[in-house]
């Protein structure tokens, strides 16, 4: 007993002298630090976690306003602004949120928001910060940007299947209420339309026009003084050989239909020149000829008229099409309203077609056909206009090669497998369009 005494006696004294107990001090004092460090990072968390909703409600109070902007009081903006953002933002840790918008007209018109609020601590107020403040701010500029886009649209007869065409004019007329509701003013948005099979449709009316050539058409609408019976010998070439004299038809028979131009002038936006025949549009008396095409225009009810006109019939020329559209942006005989230098301008053409190409003036092969509209999409792109492509295919063809490469971007070929899509598509790329850049 006496031994265990004197054991645990030595063992008191040697702890009352040791020098170890400072590790646990100084352990704990260390923590201090590190718990804070924690805490901070926990409590910069939440608050860029907060401060990320609040950018977003930003960004959409500035888009929502500059739909109103312009017809609003600058008593009316603050209010105005303040409701968009309280319907949007819903943070309650979020304390004393609140926008302030401005607007202007200088270099365009421009809705400029900021967001401000304070996230409460949970850890660092130990160290004497209550609060966190965050912010965001969002800019909408419109009105010094503006849109011009060609819609080089499929109508041939296999467009009357699977409740394509009806799709198609639901689409289209949908797309131009979407960029009918981006242009501020006239002028902001244009729209022309491109209705294609074999031929594009030019419009009879014009007849008289210096930039339409008529050899082809001669050669084939007219008659024979040798014919005994009706069209027996049915082109100049024919009757030449009998020794007869052909009498072309009047010019004012024309149904409108053009066919490819001299290649390489096919693949290009060369403005018609008399002088060089092969600039030319070549008419042609094409009997599934499409209604006619329509230039660059914002009057929307004359634009949505064009789209009920549209009716399917005859082969595919896809390569015509985009050239047509291609020349509606840029050149004659269209006529091209003016670039304003105080505006920027962005060109696009969206390609629709729901079959492979099958005829046009030369060829009857989708090969040779491709290769032509291949060098026209890349005259497109060189020209910085953006090409959209859809492929509309609901009878089981091939992936087309040709309108994948033909789209500025993979984000930019769509390959549809209902007529249901076609909306849908039209639409994510009318939204594509017609949405405001935001500048933070």
């Amino acid at each position: 007993m006496k031994h265990q005494f004197e054991t645990l006696r030595r063992k008191m004294r040697a702890f009352a002298s040791a020098q170890r107990g400072n590790v646990a001090i100084t352990f704990a004092l260390a923590m201090i630090p590190v718990i804070g460090a924690v805490g901070a990072a926990v409590d910069y968390s939440r608050a860029n976690s907060t401060r990320t909703a609040l950018q977003a409600a930003v960004d959409s109070t500035a888009l929502m306003l500059s739909k109103d902007a312009a017809s609003l009081t600058s008593a009316q903006l603050n209010p105005t602004a303040t409701a968009y953002f309280n319907a949007i933002f819903t943070r309650p840790e979020a304390k004393e949120a609140k926008v302030t918008p401005s607007y202007s007209k200088d270099d365009g018109s421009q809705v400029t928001v900021n967001g401000t609020a304070t996230v409460p601590t949970q850890f660092v107020g130990l160290m004497g910060f209550s609060t966190i403040a965050i912010g965001a701010n969002s800019t909408v500029r419109w009105g010094n940007s503006r849109l011009r886009v060609a819609l080089a649209l499929d109508v041939t007869g296999s467009m009357a299947s699977a409740g394509k065409m009806n799709a198609l004019k639901t689409a289209a007329k949908n797309f131009l209420t979407q960029l009918k509701g981006a242009a501020s003013v006239n002028g902001d948005v244009y729209v022309s339309i491109i209705p294609f099979s074999k031929d594009v449709n030019a419009d009879p009316v014009n007849f008289n026009a210096t930039w339409v050539r008529w050899d082809l058409w001669d050669e084939v609408n007219g008659d024979c003084s040798k014919d005994t019976k009706k069209k027996e010998y049915g082109s100049k070439t024919a009757c030449a050989k009998v020794n007869g004299t052909w009498t072309p038809d009047n010019h004012n028979t024309w149904n409108g239909c053009i066919t490819d131009r001299d290649q390489d002038y096919d693949t290009k936006n060369t403005a018609p020149n008399t002088g060089i025949s092969g600039t030319l549009f070549p008419a042609e008396q094409y009997s599934s000829c499409p209604v006619p095409v329509m230039g660059l225009s914002y009057d929307w009810t004359a634009l949505n008229s064009k789209i009920d006109s549209l009716q399917p019939t005859g082969n595919t020329n896809q390569a015509i099409g985009l050239q047509w559209a291609y020349q509606s942006l840029t050149s004659a005989p269209f006529i091209i309203p003016a670039l304003d230098p105080k505006y920027k301008y962005s060109q696009v053409i969206i390609l629709m077609s729901d079959g492979r190409n099958t005829q046009d003036r030369w060829y009857n092969s989708a090969p040779q056909i491709d290769a032509r509209q291949k060098i026209t999409c890349d005259n497109v792109k060189s020209a910085g206009i953006t090409m959209y492509t859809i492929q509309v295919n609901t009878g089981g063809d091939p992936k087309s090669t040709l309108l994948e490469q033909c789209a500025s971007g993979p984000d930019k070929y769509f390959l549809l497998t209902s007529a249901s899509q076609i909306v849908k598509t039209f639409e994510s790329i009318g939204t594509a369009l017609s949405q405001l850049r935001i500048a933070k």
